[in-house]
C-alpha cells in the first residue's frame, strides 16, 4: 500500500520539487497552493503525512494544522518553515505538529524527515489493529456458552466492565478466569490502557514487592538496575492479580495499602508514587476458608470482593460442551491443516457425562488430541482417552444412588461396569466380534445385543456417512 502525502505550499518551484523526490520514492502525492485548498482536499485524500507551509495567501499554518487536531484526523503534520517564522513552527510542534523543516529544504533531510514520521505512523497503524484485534477477541460473545448460568455471568460482566471496583473472580483451574478479566477490561474505559498479569503463586515471596512496587537501584543484593513494578506499568489501566490466595502475609499488608491508599512506594525509595489501576483478583481456593483459617486477612478481602463473580465448572453446564467443541475444532482445523467436521453423537455422550476436572482447558486439549490422532470426518470415540471413555457419569444430587431402590442403583453400576468391559475387548481386539465374545465369555449374538443395547460400535470400523454421524444413527454392522 502506498502512504500518501499532501503538499501545501504558495511556491509552485517547491511544490514541483518535492513532488518529484516523493514520486521517485513511490509516494502518491497531491499539491494544493492555499490553506483552504488543502483543507478540500485532506478531506478527500485521507494524507497519511502533510508537508505545510506556515505563510499561505489565505489562511496561515497554524490555522490548517488547527483543522488537522480538532478533527482527529490520522496525519502526521512536518511544516515548512522561512528563518523568520522559526518561533511559529516551534509552536507548531508543541501543538501537535510531527517536526519542521527550515527553508531551503535540503532534499535528503526531507526524505529522512517524511521517512521518520511514515515509521511513526506505520508503527501507530499497527498499535491501533493490535487494540482493534484485542477488543474484538475479548468480546463477551466470544466466551463460549448459552446456558443459563453462563447467560448469568454475561449479564454480571457487562455491569462489571461498566464500573470501577475491585473484581475477585472465582472459579476451578481451567473455568477461564483470566480470559473473564481480559474481557471485563477490554469492554471498560481503560480498554485503551494496559493490561498486566501477575500470578501471584509463581513469584517468590522476598521478590513479591519489587514485583509488585518496583525497585530502585542498589536496593538489595541483586538490584543492579532500577524496576518499574506492575502496578506502576498497568496505571491507567487493569492489574490481574491471578492466584491471589497464595499471597503471604506480609505482601498482602502492601497491596492492602496500595489499593487503599492509591499509592506505592519502589523498594529502597521513600517517595510515594500515585496510581490509577483498576484491580481484578482471582483464586480456585475459597478466601472466606482461609480468612476462618487466618491465612487471608479479611480487610483485604473485602477490598477485593467489591464485586463477585464466580465461574461454574464445566461439569455443571455440559449443555455448553457442544458448543465448545464446534468452537475449539474450527480452532485446529486451521493450525493442523484438517476439515474435522465435529464429534459423533456418541463421542459427544461420553463428553457430557464426563466430570471435566481441568475444566474448559482440559476439554480443549482433549479436542486437540483427539484431532491429531483422528483419520476421519469426525471425532469418534477411539479417538478420546481411556479416562473419558471409562469415566463414570457424573451425577452430582445422587452419586451412588441413595433415595432410589436398591436394584436400581446395582443395575446402574453393573450396566456401567458391562459397557466399559465390552468397549475394552472391542478395542483390544481391534473389532473383531468373534474375538471379543471369547474375550468376555458370552456368545457373538449376545455381544452383538449389548453393543445394540448400549449404542457402542466396532473401533476403527469403515465410518459412516456424515448423515449418519450428525444424527448418531450407528455405523453399518458387520
Amino acid at each position: 500500500m502506498k502512504f500518501k502525502v499532501l503538499i501545501i505550499d504558495d511556491e509552485d518551484c517547491i511544490r514541483e520539487v518535492f513532488s518529484a523526490l516523493l514520486e521517485e520514492k513511490d509516494y502518491r502525492v497531491e499539491e494544493a497552493d492555499t490553506g483552504n485548498g488543502g483543507i478540500d482536499i485532506i478531506r478527500k485524500f485521507h494524507p497519511d503525512i502533510i508537508l505545510l507551509d506556515m505563510n499561505l495567501p489565505d489562511i496561515s499554518g497554524m490555522e490548517v494544522l488547527s483543522f488537522v487536531k480538532e478533527s482527529n484526523i490520522p496525519a502526521e503534520v512536518i511544516i515548512i518553515t522561512a528563518y523568520g517564522t522559526i518561533k511559529n513552527a516551534v509552536e507548531a510542534t508543541r501543538l501537535g505538529a510531527y517536526d519542521y523543516l527550515q527553508k531551503p529544504v535540503d532534499n535528503d533531510e526531507l526524505l529522512l524527515v517524511v521517512s521518520r514520521a511514515l515509521e511513526v505512523k506505520r508503527l501507530q497503524r499497527e498499535v491501533e489493529e493490535l487494540r482493534n484485534e484485542l477488543s474484538s477477541r475479548y468480546q463477551f460473545s466470544n466466551i463460549i456458552g448459552t446456558s443459563s448460568r453462563m447467560n448469568s455471568i454475561f449479564q454480571m460482566m457487562a455491569k462489571i466492565s461498566r464500573v470501577e471496583g475491585t473484581v475477585l473472580i472465582t472459579g476451578e483451574s481451567g473455568t477461564g478466569k483470566e480470559l473473564v478479566a481480559r474481557a471485563i477490561h477490554y469492554n471498560s474505559t481503560r480498554s485503551d490502557k494496559p493490561f498486566v498479569v501477575v500470578n501471584c503463586g509463581a513469584i517468590p515471596k522476598d521478590l513479591i514487592e519489587s514485583e509488585f512496587f518496583g525497585h530502585l537501584k542498589g536496593a538489595f543484593t541483586d538490584a543492579k538496575t532500577e524496576k518499574t513494578g506492575k502496578f506502576e506499568l498497568a496505571n491507567h489501566g487493569t492489574i490481574f492479580l491471578d492466584e491471589i490466595g497464595d499471597l503471604s502475609p506480609e505482601a498482602q499488608v502492601k497491596l492492602l495499602r496500595a489499593i487503599g491508599e492509591k499509592e506505592i512506594v519502589k523498594v529502597g525509595g521513600s517517595k510515594t508514587i500515585p496510581i490509577d489501576v483498576r484491580v481484578i483478583a482471582a483464586t480456585n481456593q475459597s478466601l472466606e476458608e482461609l480468612v476462618k483459617e487466618g491465612k487471608f486477612r479479611e480487610d483485604l478481602f473485602w477490598r477485593l470482593a467489591v464485586l463477585s463473580l464466580h465461574l461454574p465448572p464445566l461439569r455443571e453446564r455440559n449443555a455448553d460442551i457442544a458448543l465448545l467443541c464446534d468452537y475449539f475444532i474450527k480452532k485446529f482445523n486451521k493450525s493442523l491443516d484438517k476439515k474435522i467436521k465435529g464429534v459423533s453423537s456418541e463421542c459427544m455422550e461420553l463428553l457430557k457425562k464426563y466430570t471435566w476436572p481441568g475444566n474448559v482447558r482440559e476439554l480443549e486439549s482433549v479436542l486437540y488430541e483427539a484431532m491429531v490422532l483422528s483419520n476421519g470426518l469426525w471425532i469418534d470415540e477411539e479417538d478420546l482417552p481411556a479416562r473419558i471413555t471409562e469415566a463414570e457419569s457424573y451425577e452430582p444430587d445422587d452419586p451412588i444412588g441413595l433415595g432410589k431402590p436398591l436394584h436400581e442403583t446395582i443395575q446402574r453400576i453393573a450396566e456401567n461396569v458391562e459397557r466399559k468391559m465390552i468397549r475394552r475387548a472391542l478395542k483390544e481386539t481391534g473389532g473383531n466380534r468373534t474375538r471379543a465374545a471369547k474375550m468376555l465369555g458370552i456368545s457373538r449374538k449376545t455381544l452383538f445385543n449389548k453393543m445394540t443395547q448400549y449404542e457402542l460400535k466396532k473401533p476403527n470400523s469403515t465410518k459412516s456417512s456424515d448423515q449418519s454421524k450428525a444424527s448418531g444413527i450407528p455405523a453399518e454392522k458387520a
